[in-house]
């Protein structure tokens, strides 16, 4: 693939992901909306999130499989169009249980984008910057986080939350009417042809295509640590900061602030690792991500503001670093299905976190349970200590 073709790959992809991370993160900002509204508890606030987490999870190794026979661009493109319609009869439901089901088939569409589109990307990149690649590819997905909550802060007092709601939908509607289009242009994610009989490289691949397990398990629990620490973290947020006397805006702001934080920590952390290697980067940023949760609960909400993009850049940076990683441990022929896998685990993690979290809180208070996730973040550093001596090993091997 020419540079330009995967650059504009790239972009697609990049795209796809700022429209479903805005998704995905809308709803930390409506979370205090619906609680207030509805009389929730911070157990079913938690179950709010795992309820869109929960249908991401369950799908991403269907869709991985599926990207094998029907091709990245039209499960991507359905997958979208899923998740903005669940956003728009969300636009009209009328109580807990009705948005706890259009989140999970909204979650359900989602599923698709993190695995097919780390897998164009891949593809597009595979003999060059694949890990800067896919750093900016997760910064458009922070830009998405940054700029939705954002803009949907300034016409929720207009327009109300279900208005706002729908109007987004309608966004996301479109981009998955395009994203078929452009990618067919470009002659990617196409299905993939099966050959009559598998070569004897292809029979030596392992069903879900894993190089190195142990390594693979790794940075699999890595990633674990930090979906859970990040998802409980973004879900109780706002509620630390309403406590202090923020209204809807200023929560708004707030996640804007961490969320543009974690876009540049995404962008810049995929750099880095380039330079500095993935073990210091991962054990960098998951360090400063529990001593920056851990400091939180004590700031006043100005100190909190200005904390939030520091710490973002710590939270987010990781993933960047984890998501390039993958590609090093696995067989290009199953790069879909193995980061289908990767993914699952992460999401999977981030759908029970919220909700195991906020049993906690309705016990002991935001303010105990912000000290315990960054407290359990710290979990991540002795498994990236281990990932030492298999990277080293993937970096000398010829690729698979």
């Amino acid at each position: 693939m020419s540079r330009t073709a995967g650059r504009a790959v790239l972009t697609t992809a990049a795209v796809a992901h700022f429209v479903h991370d805005g998704f995905s993160d809308v709803v930390y900002l409506l979370l205090p909306i619906w609680a207030a509204e509805l009389g929730l508890s911070y157990t079913q606030v938690g179950l709010m999130k795992t309820a869109y987490n929960s249908g991401m999870a369950s799908f991403q190794v269907p869709a991985g499989i599926l990207a094998e026979r029907w091709g990245e661009r039209r499960l991507l493109a359905a997958g979208t169009a899923v998740t903005a319609c669940g956003f728009l009869v969300a636009g009209t439901a009328g109580g807990f249980g009705a948005l706890l089901g259009c989140l999970l088939v909204a979650g359900l569409g989602s599923g698709v984008q993190h695995p097919l589109s780390s897998s164009l990307v891949s593809k597009a990149y595979e003999t060059g910057a694949r890990r800067l690649a896919l750093g900016t590819y997760n910064f458009s997905g922070d830009l998405g986080k940054a700029a939705v909550p954002l803009a949907a802060a300034v016409v929720l007092p207009w327009l109300g939350w279900r208005a706002a709601t729908r109007a987004y939908a309608l966004l996301g509607l479109a981009v998955a009417a395009l994203i078929p289009i452009v990618l067919a242009r470009l002659r990617a994610g196409a299905a993939t042809p099966r050959a009559g009989a598998a070569s004897a490289a292809q029979a030596a691949v392992s069903r879900w295509g894993i190089r190195d397990a142990r390594a693979y398990g790794a940075l699999s629990t890595i990633y674990v640590i930090d979906n859970a620490t990040r998802a409980a973290f973004f879900t109780f947020l706002p509620f630390l900061l309403v406590a202090r006397g923020a209204g809807v805006g200023t929560v708004g702001l707030a996640l804007t602030l961490v969320f543009a934080g974690g876009a540049a920590g995404k962008l810049a952390c995929g750099a880095l690792a380039e330079r500095a290697g993935v073990i210091r980067t991962v054990v960098a940023t998951e360090v400063a991500t529990g001593l920056g949760i851990l400091l939180l609960p004590s700031l006043s909400l100005g100190a909190s503001l200005a904390a939030l993009p520091f710490l973002g850049i710590a939270v987010n940076g990781t993933s960047s670093v984890l998501y390039g990683t993958v590609a090093d441990l696995v067989h290009q022929e199953r790069r879909a299905r193995s980061y289908a896998i990767f993914y699952t685990l992460g999401v999977g993690t981030s759908a029970v976190a919220p909700a195991l979290y906020g049993l906690l809180t309705d016990r002991a208070g935001v303010p105990v349970t912000l000290a315990t996730i960054g407290a359990l973040g710290f979990l991540a550093v002795p498994f990236a200590l281990a990932l030492r001596q298999p990277l080293a090993a993937a970096a000398a091997a010829p690729p698979a």
